[in-house]
């Protein structure tokens, strides 16, 4: 491989690591905050949590799709530059309003680390990262199409596109039960510390980034293209919050976290899917359909997971149950698998393999 071919590997390895446990940098410490700040007890903070996390996608869907017609008009690179210096900028300044808020060094440390972390890979994109679309295919920047609905009248006009895409929102969906859940829930019924929260999701975070960033080359042609291995990773992802939502002992959490290694596939399999099926010069008005998606599911997602996660984690309540917030993932992804199918008996068959879309989840 090329210098500058292993130089762009390394910063999307990087940035893969970034949104995979960026969050999780600083999801460990939110608990705690959310219940110093309000007095409450885990359940009634996770529905906080929950808020936190709607007001945050609701931005990140209006914006997403100016940011992929921005990237058709001006190229993939200074757009994905920008995204990430932005992000980098973000979780110091967060870091600094928190550690103010609360006059102690120990809560924003996470976001300074998030921070230098992204910053860093912001540098290494300015030397590492090729440009990808060429002058002569960009295209002009459209108010009517850099939105959300503009977007996906673009792409009513192919079907197999739609039924992915749709596929691809009930699974972003069950997927905010990671992000949302995962520290309230193990804290609540493994009694888990913030720095055991903060282990087991570097090491699901890990996982997912290697999986994603470097086996996809591997696995995705040993399980015979993006298609089959879209329904493995789905497959794998039934299992996954099933045996989480089941779990008794702590463990148990990172036995589970093992089928990563399939579970990660599903995206960007299914990104590449879709990519498949529409012109160049509107891939980037794909990703930003796909971008959206993740910020609609990371509306809906966060208040519906931590409302199920409240409901059945309150000692006091008709059953108790803190698992119930998985088992709803679970039966999301298996919606997930049916309008995929659907959409797979809609599609012709590849004239050539493509290279899985290097993408993260939302």
């Amino acid at each position: 491989m090329p210098q500058a071919g292993r130089g762009a590997l390394l910063f999307i390895f990087i940035l893969v690591l970034v949104d995979s446990i960026g969050f999780g940098i600083i999801l460990p410490v939110l608990p705690g905050l959310i219940m110093q700040l309000t007095g409450f007890g885990i359940d009634r903070a996770a529905r906080y949590g929950g808020w936190l996390s709607f007001v945050y996608a609701l931005m990140q869907f209006f914006c997403a799709p100016v940011l992929g017609n921005l990237s058709d008009r001006f190229g993939r690179r200074p757009v994905l530059l920008y995204a990430v210096l932005s992000l980098g900028v973000d979780y110091l300044i967060m870091g600094l309003a928190i550690g103010g808020l609360l006059g102690s060094f120990g809560p924003r440390a996470p976001f300074f680390a998030a921070g230098a972390l992204a910053l860093a890979n912001f540098v290494l994109g300015c030397f590492a990262l090729p440009e990808s679309l060429p002058l002569g295919k960009r295209r002009p920047f459209h108010w009517a199409r850099a939105n959300p609905l503009g977007t996906f009248r673009q792409m009513r006009r192919y079907p197999v596109v739609l039924l992915t895409l749709a596929a691809l929102l009930l699974w972003q969906l069950a997927h905010q039960v990671l992000p949302s859940t995962w520290n309230f829930y193990t804290i609540a019924k493994f009694h888990w510390t913030s720095a055991q929260v903060g282990a087991s999701l570097a090491f699901v975070g890990l996982l997912m980034a290697l999986s994603q960033g470097v086996l996809t080359r591997v696995l995705i042609p040993w399980l015979g293209g993006e298609r089959r291995a879209a329904l493995v990773g789905v497959a794998a992802a039934v299992l996954a919050y099933t045996g989480y939502g089941l779990a008794t002992q702590g463990w148990m959490m990172y036995a589970v976290g093992l089928t990563t290694f399939f579970f990660a596939l599903t995206y960007p399999s299914m990104n590449a899917v879709a990519s498949q099926q529409i012109p160049a010069n509107a891939q980037g008005e794909l990703q930003g359909a796909v971008a959206s998606l993740g910020s609609l599911s990371a509306i809906i997602g966060p208040p519906l997971m931590t409302q199920i996660f409240s409901r059945f984690s309150d000692p006091a309540g008709a059953v108790y149950f803190p698992g119930a917030a998985f088992l709803t993932a679970a039966a999301l992804t298996a919606g997930c698998a049916l309008l995929f199918l659907r959409a797979m008996r809609l599609m012709p068959q590849p004239l050539a393999a493509t290279k899985p879309a290097a993408a993260s989840e939302g």
